[in-house]
Parts: C-alpha cells; sequence; structure tokens
C-alpha cells in the first residue's frame, strides 16, 4: 500500500506531501488504516531509562513537530514516538523551499529551522494523547535567541513538557538554527547540561515523578572533539543520549543537483558517519550508559548495526519516508535477531 502512496506523494513538494500524509493518517484513524498500513503489532519489551518500553523501535524527531499525530503514528507499530522541535515561542523556521529528496540516495536536506506551534500547543496534544507507548518531547532554542541565553529557552521548554511526556531530549545538534551546535563544545555543554540536570532534579520532586533527560548530538565532530564532549556528557549526570542528528558533509552526495542546498543530511549516507559516532560514545560512555541510536536506518539489518554498535533502542525517519511502516516490522525482526 505505501509505495503506492508514496509514488503519489513524490509527485509534491516534500513538506506539502508531509502536511498531507500525515493529516491523511491521522484522519484514517477512524477506520483503522495505519493498524492496517502498520500490519500485526509484535510487542518485544525493553526497559531503557527506567522506562517500559513495548518495541525497541521509534520513531525520531521531526515528523510531528506539534505532537498533532501521535496517535495515528502510534497505530503504525512504534515502540516510542518523539515529538517536535518545540520551542518557547512558535515560530515560522527558515524560507521555503527548505526541504529537498534524494532518492537515487534514499536521503533528505532539510533547514527547516525548528518550525513548530510553540511548547504550549505541544503540551495540550501531549495530554490529549491516547498512545500506550513512551512519548519523548525534543526541546531546542528560539531562533532569535542569542545562544549566549539558551539556557533561558531549554530551561523554560523543559518546565513545560516535563509532566507531560515520558522523557526529553536536548536538541543542541540541529544544524538548521544559527551558532545552535556551538552548545556542543566542552564549556557551553557542561554549563547547559548542569543547568538542565539541576532543574530536572527540582521537577522531579515537584511533580513527584521522574522524566529522563537525554541530550542529542551530531556526527560532524572530529576524533577528539567528540571524545571530549562525550566526557562532559558522561560526567554531567544527563540520563542518556541520542547519536546522531543529520551531517553537514556532503561527501557521500556529491554530483547530485541538491548536494549544494544549506542544511542537515539525512538518510542512508549518514549512516557510517552515524554508526562511528554511536560506537565511539558506547566506548567512553561505558555498558550502562543508554543510549538512542539514530541515522541512516532504510532496512533491519542498519537497525541490527545500530544495536551492535552499543544503541539500547533505535529511531528512524528518513528511513520510514521512503520505506513506510513495513521498516518497522524489518528493523524490530533484525534487532531481535542480533
Amino acid at each position: 500500500m505505501y509505495t503506492w502512496l508514496r509514488s503519489g506523494l513524490f509527485l509534491l513538494p516534500p513538506e506539502v506531501a508531509h502536511d498531507i500524509a500525515l493529516n491523511a493518517l491521522s484522519a484514517g484513524r477512524m477506520v483503522g488504516v495505519p493498524r492496517l498500513m502498520g500490519g500485526c503489532s509484535r510487542s518485544a519489551p525493553v526497559t531503557v531509562l527506567g522506562l517500559d518500553f513495548p518495541n525497541p523501535v521509534g520513531l525520531a524527531a521531526g515528523l510531528d513537530k506539534n505532537g498533532d499525530h501521535i496517535d495515528a503514528l502510534g497505530d503504525l507499530g512504534f515502540g516510542f514516538i518523539e515529538v517536535g522541535t518545540v520551542t518557547p515561542r512558535p515560530q515560522p523556521g527558515n524560507p521555503k523551499p527548505r526541504m529537498f529528496r534524494l532518492p537515487e540516495h534514499q536521503a533528505l536536506i532539510n533547514r527547516l529551522g525548528f518550525n513548530n506551534k510553540g511548547v504550549d500547543h505541544l503540551v495540550e496534544r501531549l495530554k490529549r494523547r491516547r498512545f500506550s507507548g513512551i512519548v519523548g518531547a525534543n526541546i531546542g532554542k528560539q531562533k532569535d535567541t542569542p545562544v549566549e541565553r539558551a539556557a533561558d529557552d531549554y530551561r523554560h521548554c523543559l518546565e513545560k513538557v516535563y509532566p507531560h511526556c515520558d522523557y526529553v531530549t536536548v536538541n543542541i545538534s540541529s544544524p538548521n538554527t544559527a551558532n545552535l551546535r556551538a552548545l556542543q563544545d566542552t564549556g557551553p555543554l557542561a554549563e547547559l547540561l548542569g543547568e538542565l540536570v539541576g532543574l530536572g532534579h527540582d521537577l522531579a520532586a515537584r511533580h513527584e515523578r521522574t522524566c529522563p533527560i537525554l541530550v542529542k548530538i551530531a556526527p560532524d565532530w572530529d576524533e577528539a572533539a567528540l571524545a571530549a564532549s562525550l566526557d562532559v556528557i558522561g560526567q554531567s549526570g544527563i540520563d542518556g543520549l541520542i547519536a546522531t542528528n543529520t551531517t553537514l558533509d556532503r561527501q557521500a552526495v556529491d554530483g547530485h543537483a541538491h548536494a549544494g542546498e544549506t542544511g542537515g543530511l539525512s538518510g542512508a549516507p549518514v549512516k557510517p558517519r552515524a554508526d562511528q559516532t554511536l560506537a565511539t560514545a558506547r566506548r567512553i560512555l561505558g555498558s550502562d550508559f543508554p543510549i538512542i541510536g539514530l541515522g541512516g536506518i532504510t532496512c533491519g539489518a542498519d537497525a541490527a548495526d545500530k544495536k551492535r554498535c552499543g544503541a539500547n533502542l533505535v529511531q528512524i525517519y528518513t528511513g520510514f519516508i521512503y520505506k513506510g511502516p513495513r521498516l518497522i516490522g524489518e528493523c524490530l525482526d533484525a534487532w531481535n535477531a542480533a
């Protein structure tokens, strides 16, 4: 079914196709369309971050930025769904066009720029969800907030979403908000994570529940810088890591008509970098530190590679756009066999 639908959707501009697909999926939920597309949902429970995941295959942030389609996406068979990135106030993001398909490479380039309806809208959607799996909220800074005041935005969003989701991801690695990746440098990173871990402890006491906080990193560090930042992450008290976000490198798609577009490259070309970052993170952070593997998963074998590199869970996004819901089952089968 999805192969036929994709052929039509790919005739449309990427963002138009994205909105049509999600709205149709939510509308079709009333008659069971998402469950039909996802097939028989299989349980493969795993406990990570103190949370009980129905299965280890999740949807990465970015597809459902505002939490408007959590239940419909959940019906496809995901064990967990991450919504966002969300900012304190609504913002339109970068000028269009800002998303580009590279089908020959099973890849996308985007420079969306945290377009979203704001954290208050997301909170209302989180309150209304019926999905029984795990839901994470991905938070970021406002485009017009100076990077030296970024912590204010992260604190604001963390306080808002903390009571209403199962975990929170701190996004400091998108390449599409000016200077955001500067927060990955060891000094700013230690300061930001220290503030958020401290606030997390206060919020846990206030709400009488623990909501783990994770940080999402990029695949574009050199080895020394990555090791230094991972040391900071390991010592910060943060609960977990997502490795990785999109890449700025274009070597793998050199010569493609869209290769010169600014933005983050996702999909199959990012897998080698993402896997290397993941394996390094596991080596430096140790065997017990929770890590979600993300980047370049387009088939079940890719998910199994993430497990072998040290991931406790995996997330998909671009591969899901190209392959559809059957990728969830493929990843789960390969994960269980690995």
